[in-house]
C-alpha cells in the first residue's frame, strides 16, 4: 500500500470515528426540540433550541457571558494550577519516603473520602465567602487525583531500569530524570485528565454556594431566581465548552511528551 493510499485511508477512518460520535448528540438534540414543541411545561423544562441561541446572543452582546466566563476561568485555573502542582509534591514525596508515607497516607486516605462541598461550612470559616474560600476548594479537587496518580507513578520502579543505572552509575537525580519521571509521566496526566471535571464541577458549585463576585455559578443562580432556563442552559453548555478545552490542551500536552512511546 502506498503513502498516499494509506494517508487516505486513515483520514477516511477519522471521519468515519467523527461521524459515529455525533450520532448520539444529534438524536438528543432532536429528541429535546420535539419535547419542547409538546406544550408550555415541556418548554419550560425543554427549553426551544431557538430560544437558547437567543440568550447566547444576547448574553455576548451584553458582556454578562464573557465577564462570567472569565471569572470562572480565572479561579478554575488558579486553583487547578495551586491543587496540581501541591499533588505532585506530596505524591513525590510520598513514593520516596517511607517515614512520610506512614505517617500522611492514614490521614490522607481518610480526608479524601469526606466530599469537598461537605467542607464548606469549614471552608467559609477559615477563608470567609470570597475568591479565596473558591480556589480553596477547587485546588482541593485537583490535589486529591495528582497525589494519587503521582505515587502510584513514581512507587512502580523496574528492575531492570534500577541495574542500568546501577551500572551507569546515575546520581539520584539523573535516575530521577531519566528513569523514574518518564516511568511515571503517563500516570501523572492521567491524574491530570482525572482532575479537570472535578474542578469544574467543584468551580461552579462553589460559585453556586458562595455567591459573590462573577462567576457562570453565579449567573446561573440568577437564572435559577429568574426562572431564565434558557440562560441556565447556556451556562452550563459554557461550563463544558471549557471543561472539554482544557481536557484537549492536556490530551495535546500527553501527545508531545509521550512522543518516545511510540
Amino acid at each position: 500500500m502506498s503513502q498516499r493510499s494509506f494517508t487516505l485511508k486513515q483520514s477516511w477512518q477519522r471521519s468515519i470515528i467523527l461521524v459515529q460520535g455525533l450520532v448520539l448528540p444529534l438524536l438528543l438534540l432532536g429528541l429535546w426540540q420535539y419535547n419542547s414543541s409538546l406544550g408550555a411545561s415541556h418548554a419550560y423544562a425543554f427549553v426551544p433550541l431557538q430560544n437558547i441561541y437567543f440568550a447566547f446572543i444576547k448574553l455576548l452582546e451584553t458582556g454578562e457571558l464573557w465577564l462570567n466566563t472569565w471569572g470562572s476561568l480565572k479561579k478554575a485555573g488558579i486553583g487547578f494550577i495551586l491543587g496540581s502542582i501541591s499533588g505532585l509534591i506530596l505524591g513525590t514525596l510520598l513514593a520516596y519516603s517511607k517515614v512520610l508515607n506512614a505517617l500522611v497516607s492514614p490521614l490522607f486516605n481518610s480526608i479524601r473520602q469526606v466530599p469537598l462541598l461537605g467542607l464548606t461550612p469549614l471552608i467559609a470559616l477559615w477563608f470567609g465567602n470570597g475568591e479565596e474560600a473558591k480556589i480553596f476548594i477547587i485546588a482541593l479537587a485537583s490535589f486529591f487525583p495528582l497525589v494519587i496518580n503521582t505515587f502510584q507513578g513514581l512507587s512502580h520502579n523496574d528492575a531492570k531500569y534500577d541495574e542500568i543505572a546501577r551500572i551507569y552509575q546515575f546520581s539520584f537525580w539523573r535516575k530521577f530524570k531519566k528513569i523514574r519521571l518518564p516511568q511515571a509521566l503517563p500516570h501523572i496526566l492521567t491524574g491530570l485528565n482525572l482532575a479537570v471535571p472535578f474542578t469544574w464541577i467543584t468551580t461552579t458549585a462553589s460559585e453556586l454556594l458562595f455567591n459573590a463576585g462573577a462567576g457562570l455559578g453565579n449567573l446561573m443562580m440568577k437564572a435559577e431566581i429568574n426562572a431564565e432556563m434558557d440562560i441556565l442552559l447556556v451556562c452550563a453548555i459554557t461550563v463544558t465548552l471549557c471543561g472539554a478545552f482544557m481536557t484537549a490542551s492536556i490530551h495535546l500536552i500527553s501527545k508531545r511528551l509521550l512522543q518516545w512511546r511510540t
